[in-house]
């Protein structure tokens, strides 16, 4: 089996072989990567709408050059003023990249810790919370539109914190933004004088902002080297550039762009990615640009991220594998091979040190692009995202105006357990195998967990994971709620309808209020009521979607609630 090199990337392309090797030449003879660098919107789509404005991120890492100092001043300004800690408020595209820099680089000296809050479940609100010095941490607070719900009510939960035990007086210089120009958050930062307002580029959308203010304030705070962030993704940008053919092997982005939207156009469109425990944040942050870039006008490539490992003949014939390989993991290594060796087609890419980590986001953004260009899609919108928000706020409003969220009559109970919708079978694990078993060729399974993250659910949905593909070879992927809505929401409401979703629900107390206004206690709103409103809303634009949705309410802990469904599941265990 040939392999062909490029810097740090080897493909093992097999049964992909000849269609990739056709499209990189088509590539180069349509001069795409020249007409993307000359910013040509056609490459995706005859109108300019939401293209030609989103396309900064091309030449960002250049231009933010001139903003290290800036950055490294106000950094070095809170060390010296006694900080050492970071609450970084925000969801998807304005937390996932400072989370990878903050779980990929061990702790810097004179770095302040960076922690992300991208849930609104009660008891992840207060397991973030809780434990701080409030007199030694600064909330930043981080969203491109600056009107997210999420951002905002943490952010008025979080003030409320602060002026409780220092005064309102001094709250405001414990809190910073990182926004776009003229938003809603710019004019809170204002009104309530908040320490620093950092503006970002509005040419850049919020899952391409990793290499701009974003990413480069926390890295700052992080107190990594930008000079040297920067110095990869400039790299990595020139081994991408106008006149680097993707055919003759050194254009990396190019190449796995290519790869991407041809393998899912071949029916390969499982993205799975191989990324070791220090790198699982990267995986996260791959999701959500390929997901909500690639994932609409019935089309996209679902990303399986995390996932548990499995022989090469438990996948099915709809995967593209990439390895992100940093270090020297054998166990992973011998995986890899086994793939390859099965004749699954597999991307390695070569990590030598943490700071290859920026070449990396500008590989996948360009990647992403090319991909897009190839399906014919614009990777750059999210159209069917505001059907979730729309559904949500009804739900606010109908909690308002009767004092309760709506109730539904369950279609099915089990101890700890109330399903809702179209249910087979007389108990919860047959209800769960008989909606899987439903999932057409080439479908997946997508796990929607409104619940704390805490170690024992993940390992409960990884076992539920495990056991929907021994049960149905179909990809199983996971997501929290909310925070899935800012990553693979996208794609679950505008792919080709394959996919089906269980929906699984905790109500969590003690509930936590949100106040009305920062400063003030009068709250109409809690966490929970908020966390259930999204779930229904989601619920509801899934089915109008034509969407397949089982939804779970749980009762108790909800790590041994899914124990039971995924034991349920194994052979000779269906009347569990």
């Amino acid at each position: 089996m040939q392999v062909v090199n490029a810097p740090r990337m080897e493909l093992h392309l097999g049964p992909l072989r000849g269609p990739v090797e056709q499209a990189f030449a088509r590539a180069e003879e349509a001069g795409l990567m020249r007409r993307i660098w000359a910013r040509d919107h056609r490459v995706w789509k005859p109108a300019p709408t939401e293209i030609s404005d989103r396309l900064g991120w091309l030449d960002v890492a250049e231009r933010m050059e001139r903003e290290i100092e800036p950055l490294e001043r106000f950094a070095a300004e809170l060390r010296a003023a006694g900080y050492r800690d970071v609450l970084l408020l925000g969801m998807g595209g304005s937390s996932l990249a400072p989370e990878v820099l903050a779980r990929t680089f061990d702790r810097q000296p004179g770095g302040l810790r960076l922690a992300v809050l991208d849930s609104t479940d009660p008891r992840a609100v207060a397991a973030r919370t809780a434990p701080l010095d409030l007199r030694a941490t600064l909330f930043l607070v981080a969203t491109k539109s600056g009107g997210t719900v999420e951002t905002l009510s943490l952010f008025k939960y979080c003030y409320n914190l602060v002026a409780a035990e220092l005064g309102r007086a001094a709250a405001g210089e414990r809190f910073a933004a990182i926004t776009d120009p003229g938003s809603g958050l710019a004019d809170l930062a204002a009104q309530y004088r908040f320490r620093a307002t950092f503006l970002g580029d509005p040419a850049i959308g919020g899952r391409y902002s990793a290499l701009s203010v974003f990413g480069l304030l926390p890295a700052a705070l992080l107190r990594l080297d930008l000079r040297s962030l920067l110095r990869r993704a400039r790299q990595a940008a020139a081994a991408a550039g106008p006149d680097r053919s993707p055919r003759a092997g050194g254009n990396a982005a190019a190449r796995l762009g290519i790869v991407l939207g041809t393998a899912a156009a071949a029916g390969r469109d499982k993205l799975t990615l191989l990324c070791g425990d220090e790198l699982a944040s990267f995986g996260d942050w791959v999701e959500q640009l390929i997901a909500e870039s690639t994932g609409k006008e019935g089309l996209g490539i679902l990303p399986v991220v995390g996932e548990p490992p499995a022989a090469p003949d438990e996948y099915g014939a709809d995967r593209l594998f990439v390895w992100l390989r940093r270090g020297a993991d054998q166990a992973a290594a011998a995986a890899a091979e086994r793939l390859r060796a099965a004749g699954q087609p597999l991307v390695i890419l070569q990590l030598d040190d943490p700071y290859e980590v920026a070449g990396q986001f500008f590989v996948w953004e360009l990647a992403t692009a090319v991909a897009g260009a190839l399906l014919g899609i614009n990777p750059f919108d999210q159209p069917d995202v505001e059907a979730a928000k729309a559904q949500a706020r009804r739900m606010v409003a109908a909690y308002h105006a009767a004092g309760s969220l709506p109730v539904e009559e369950p279609a099915l109970r089990g101890p700890g357990l109330a399903l809702y919708g179209e249910v087979t079978g007389s108990t919860p694990a047959q209800a769960l195998a008989g909606f899987a078993a439903a999932a057409p060729a080439g479908g997946y399974l997508a796990l929607q967990a409104y619940l704390p993250p805490t170690p024992a659910t993940d390992a409960a949905l990884q076992a539920l994971r495990r056991a929907l593909r021994a049960r149905t070879g179909l990809a199983a992927t996971s997501g929290y709620g909310p925070r899935f809505l800012h990553s693979t929401g996208q794609l679950h409401k505008g792919d080709a309808g394959r996919g089906r979703c269980l929906q699984i629900v905790a109500a969590s107390a003690p509930d936590l209020p949100i106040p009305d206004r920062a400063g003030e206690p009068a709250a109409a709103l809690s966490f929970d009521v908020l966390k259930q409103a999204q779930a229904l809303g989601d619920r509801q634009a899934l089915a109008a979607g034509g969407r397949a949705v089982l939804a779970v309410q749980v009762t108790g802990d909800p790590a041994a609630a899914i124990g039971r469904l995924a034991e349920g599941l194994m052979p000779d265990r269906e009347a569990g």
